[in-house]
């Protein structure tokens, strides 16, 4: 069985599917490993070091997608990268399929078997194939330094001949992967934390690395299926804003996480609660890529409104390229010891993280939620 793993084209996306390390250790699944030249170079990774860990280096994408039985990407591939992978073959990748159910379609219509690894399940056993996590982690560390190296003051609380500086107090709406990490992160960097989440089971968590838990009864509890957030209803959320405006305003940082599966990012920071925050204060939103959580936000740009900066860079883990590619790696090697059985594809669709990650097959989209999105458009 032959994997490929392609140089990635998105711009900005300097992560790489396959690093040699796990190259390595694919000795023994009775595969042969093809790699793009200069695929792994962003991410610190040269065609020589996968040589040593048995690849084979192909000068361009065309040969490379010819020959592949499975393709290992990290963004989803374009349409004329799907153009050039042969019929039947298998790709793996961040496939965003509630976001774009058409997108899905054309997997479909392409006969590719298509897995995602956004839909892998949050499940113990799935674990150490969750690469969604593993990647909200980064960006979440990210996220806090960006916010401290362009605020206008320090985090820790210093105490200097020339007197003492208060700490920066910093707020997290959402408390999820990437929420607990900015947590940890900016806990250890000395600020003061709070963080909000429509989620009251994350409290325990939150308060365990040294943040306070700002609590409002909405009226509903918004944990959804598989641990993530569910849509509020119009009257939760206007009473969520309300309650945002007098925190959001009394922070020097806020960054915020909150993101549902398949739907815009939901409205957290109003131009009412920016304009409460003080002249240097920082909000860093890391739901930029799909609306984004602040009013002002704009996908990879840094607005500046009275004052405040709003930072709105999209795909964090692409900026620490090393470390997220080397997590990656082990969520997809992890995942293809479930996929492929003796060199060969295994379908084993009673099995929940093959069924639930498996986006398309045959022709066909075998994906529920997908196959509910695309039904609710025909409508």
């Amino acid at each position: 069985m032959n994997l490929a793993v392609p140089r990635e084209i998105k711009p900005g996306e300097n992560r790489v599917a396959l690093i040699p390390d796990t190259v390595r250790k694919m000795s023994k699944m009775a595969v042969t490993v093809h790699v793009e030249a200069g695929a792994g170079m962003s991410a610190g990774f040269v065609d020589a070091d996968y040589e040593a860990a048995g690849a084979v280096i192909v000068k361009d994408a065309m040969t490379l997608y010819a020959d592949a039985d499975m393709v290992l990407k990290v963004a989803r591939p374009s349409k004329e990268e799907m153009q050039q992978m042969r019929l039947g073959a298998a790709v793996v990748g961040f496939l965003s399929p509630l976001g774009d159910p058409s997108y899905v379609q054309s997997l479909a219509d392409s006969k590719l078997t298509a897995f995602s690894m956004e839909t892998i399940p949050r499940t113990t056993r799935a674990q150490g194939m969750d690469a969604l996590s593993s990647q909200s982690n980064i960006a979440g560390y990210k996220s806090v330094l960006i916010a401290a190296s362009t605020l206008p003051r320090f985090f820790p609380m210093l105490t200097t001949a020339a007197g003492t500086v208060a700490p920066a107090r910093v707020m997290v709406l959402g408390a999820g992967v990437a929420g607990l990490q900015a947590i940890a992160t900016a806990r250890r960097l000395g600020a003061v934390v709070a963080s909000y989440d429509t989620r009251a089971v994350v409290k325990e968590q939150v308060k365990s690395l040294g943040a306070e838990f700002l609590e409002i009864d909405l009226g509903e509890d918004a944990t959804g299926a598989g641990g993530y957030a569910k849509e509020l209803s119009a009257e939760a959320i206007e009473k969520q804003r309300a309650f945002m405006v007098k925190h959001i305003g009394a922070s020097d940082v806020v960054i915020t996480t909150a993101n549902v599966p398949g739907k815009k990012a939901p409205l957290l920071i109003t131009e009412e609660a920016v304009a409460a925050m003080k002249p240097g204060s920082v909000i860093v939103d890391l739901a930029a890529e799909s609306g984004g959580n602040c009013a002002l936000t704009e996908a990879d740009k840094v607005v500046v409104k009275g004052g405040v900066s709003i930072v709105g860079t999209t795909n964090l883990p692409a900026t620490v390229p090393l470390h997220a590619s080397q997590l990656y790696s082990r969520n997809i090697f992890n995942l293809l010891g479930l996929l492929i059985k003796e060199g060969k594809l295994n379908l084993d669709f009673e099995d929940d993280i093959i069924r639930d990650s498996c986006l398309t097959h045959d022709g066909k989209v075998l994906h529920k939620a997908t196959l509910d999105s695309i039904a609710a458009k025909l409508v």
